[in-house]
């Protein structure tokens, strides 16, 4: 596996780390436990970092050195991508040939990588995306940067070098064929998942003990990277109107924002705590730092409902997250949220971003503990159909099959080479 822009053991919640490193390291690890032997490599950040570190039998990640010992932005790594590949080529030369049956790579600079590997090595390359710069740029949230031309034509290249891209949905499938040309017969859809052994129902009481929130308050979360593509400022705006229209509220809601400045977002690191206090709720609001998986599901459990009102979302593994714990989701009616969200059933899909009908539907919930009860036992059965070996086991059958039609392509030249 090919993660170049971040780590799968860098913490979820702030700069590039979101969403593909759970996706990248639960992967990797039902693989391995399902017989499947994997090494990821990614770019060291860090003169710290070893070469090699064993995630959990079965899963190496292995350090490349490419560039400065820092994090950089990902428009500053297609520098990178040359030393980068040559630090992968060099890993497997020093193995005997063959150590590789496949290369699967995440984002489209990894893609880019994996593009010359595959050729290199004479393997299939399964891509996914994860995110589309041409979805992406067709729902900007205001003030967000487009995502620049050269980045479409590396999505472009890369999908067509692909033996198989990975779609998270139909709805992405779709897009993948129209908007960038790919082959429906070498685009594949396999599901996202969720840990349900980790993100499980428990008590609201504790985990708001635990946390330090009052134990009879309306708690409405929001996890993940701050950055306009994730829409938190949504939230405030709603949150906003729902205590004009409510003074009442005021008394008993909190609004977590667990998670750090990410993307276009450090431009302005302190901007949602700066709406906040414009928009007269910074005394409901609470920034807390990127927490650990473990403390992540404490959240959850704790809060009445979790928002996810991105403009963009491939899938959307918070709203899995919180549903598997029990916690009905209010999500925007875009990408994988509408598969991640079962709509009336687990939560909530709420078509566009206009803060008002965001009000709207969350003051239907909040005043109803009997319907959020029903989204939440809805929540955790939708959830439970979301398994990572579940997962896994698809994403082999994919990986297999793409093996077999390489062997069969390169027979077929062989019988023709011969006549």
């Amino acid at each position: 596996m090919l993660s170049v822009h971040t780590s799968p053991l860098d913490q979820p919640g702030t700069g590039d780390a979101g969403g593909l490193n759970v996706y990248v390291v639960e992967l990797a690890r039902r693989l391995a436990r399902q017989g499947t032997e994997v090494d990821v490599f990614t770019r060291a950040t860090s003169s710290d970092l070893p070469p090699r570190v064993e995630a959990e039998p079965g899963v190496t990640v292995r350090h490349v050195m490419a560039g400065p010992y820092e994090v950089l932005p990902k428009e500053e790594l297609a520098a990178q991508l040359c030393a980068f590949t040559s630090g992968v080529l060099r890993a497997e030369a020093a193995h005997p040939p063959g150590r590789y049956d496949l290369v699967h790579s995440h984002y489209w600079l990894s893609g880019q990588v994996g593009w010359l590997a595959s050729e290199r090595w004479g393997v299939p390359l399964i891509h996914s995306m994860h995110t589309m710069s041409k979805v992406k740029n067709r729902a900007l949230a205001d003030g967000d940067r487009p995502e620049p031309r050269a980045r479409e034509l590396g999505e472009e290249q890369v999908v067509a070098a692909s033996d198989v891209v990975v779609a998270n949905t139909d709805d992405e499938a779709g897009r993948l064929v129209d908007l960038y040309g790919a082959e429906p017969d070498r685009v594949a859809t396999v599901w996202p998942g969720v840990d349900l052994e980790r993100f499980t129902p428990g008590s609201s009481a504790a985990a708001r003990a635990r946390l330090g929130l009052p134990a009879g308050a309306t708690v409405l979360l929001f996890a993940g990277r701050v950055q306009p593509l994730k829409a938190p400022d949504v939230l405030i705006r709603a949150v906003s109107q729902l205590v004009r229209d409510d003074p009442q509220l005021r008394e008993r809601l909190v609004v977590p924002v667990v998670g750090g400045p990410s993307g276009s977002g450090l431009d302005e690191p302190h901007g949602l705590a700066t709406l906040a206090a414009e928009a007269g709720v910074a005394d409901l609001v609470r920034f807390e730092p990127p927490v650990t998986r473990d403390e992540l599901v404490q959240w959850f459990r704790a809060a009445d409902l979790t928002a996810v009102p991105s403009y963009n979302e491939s899938f959307g593994l918070v709203a899995l997250e919180s549903q598997a714990c029990g916690t009905p989701v209010v999500a925007a009616a875009v990408g994988g949220l509408r598969t991640a969200v079962a709509d009336a059933v687990s939560g909530v899909l709420v078509e566009g971003h206009d803060p008002a009908e965001w009000a709207s539907a969350l003051r239907g919930l909040v005043g109803d503990p009997t319907r959020r009860r029903r989204l939440a036992e809805g929540a955790v059965a939708h959830a439970a159909t979301f398994g990572w070996d579940v997962t896994a086991a698809r994403m082999l059958e994919v990986y297999a099959r793409a093996c077999d039609r390489r062997r069969a392509e390169a027979f077929g030249t062989a019988i023709r080479m011969c006549v």
